[in-house]
C-alpha cells in the first residue's frame, strides 16, 4: 500500500459549471491519503496541481507558502525572479502539509505532526497521476479564452509553460 495518494473528484469551474471557457481554475473535491491520515478539501485542484509538480524538486513547508489544497487561487502573477514560474494568490483557508525531500525520499508531515516518507519516485508517480488527471480535464473542456487584461494573459501561458516544464522534466 502507498504511504501517499491524491485524487480529486467532482471537477467543475467555479461557478458549478462542467465547461467554462472563461474560468481558468479548476476547482474540485480534493481526497489526499498520507500515511494513515485522509484529508479531504473542496479546492482548487489546478493549483493543488502545479504545488505537486513543484514539490517534486523543491521543498514545501507549511505555513511558508500556499496550502497543498488552497481554498482559491484569485490571482497569479508571474514571478519577478527569471525563472518563468508563477504564484498563485489565495486565501488562508485550505489544507497544508510539509513536502521535505531526504536522501532520494520525501518526507511529508501533516498539519497534525504526523510523518510518512515514500521514496521520490512513487511521489511522482502519484504527483504526475494527480497532475496528468487535471490536465485532461481541461482538454475536454472547451478551449480558454484568455484574458484581455495582459497581466493576466501572461501568468495563465506561464502556469502552463510552468507546469509542462515541471510535468516532462
Amino acid at each position: 500500500m502507498s504511504g501517499f495518494s491524491i485524487t480529486a473528484t467532482n471537477l467543475e469551474w467555479i461557478k458549478g459549471k462542467k465547461d467554462d471557457p472563461e474560468d481558468l481554475c479548476l476547482h474540485g473535491h480534493a481526497i489526499a491519503k498520507i500515511g494513515n491520515e485522509i484529508l479531504e478539501y473542496d479546492a482548487t485542484v489546478s493549483a493543488t496541481a502545479l504545488y505537486l509538480l513543484k514539490s517534486i524538486t523543491e521543498d514545501h513547508i507549511i505555513d511558508k507558502e500556499n496550502q497543498m489544497l488552497p481554498c482559491c487561487g484569485f490571482a497569479m502573477y508571474l514571478k519577478d525572479d527569471g525563472s518563468g514560474d508563477v504564484f498563485i494568490c489565495g486565501c488562508p483557508n485550505g489544507i497544508d502539509w510539509s513536502v521535505i525531500h531526504e536522501n532520494g525520499n520525501i518526507k511529508l508531515i501533516t498539519e497534525s505532526g504526523k510523518e510518512t516518507i515514500i521514496s521520490l519516485e512513487e511521489y511522482k508517480k502519484e504527483v504526475f497521476k494527480f497532475a496528468d488527471s487535471i490536465e485532461n480535464f481541461y482538454n475536454i473542456c472547451t478551449k480558454k479564452i484568455m484574458p484581455a487584461d495582459e497581466q493576466e494573459r501572461n501568468a495563465y501561458i506561464a502556469f502552463w509553460n510552468e507546469w509542462h516544464r515541471r510535468r516532462n522534466s
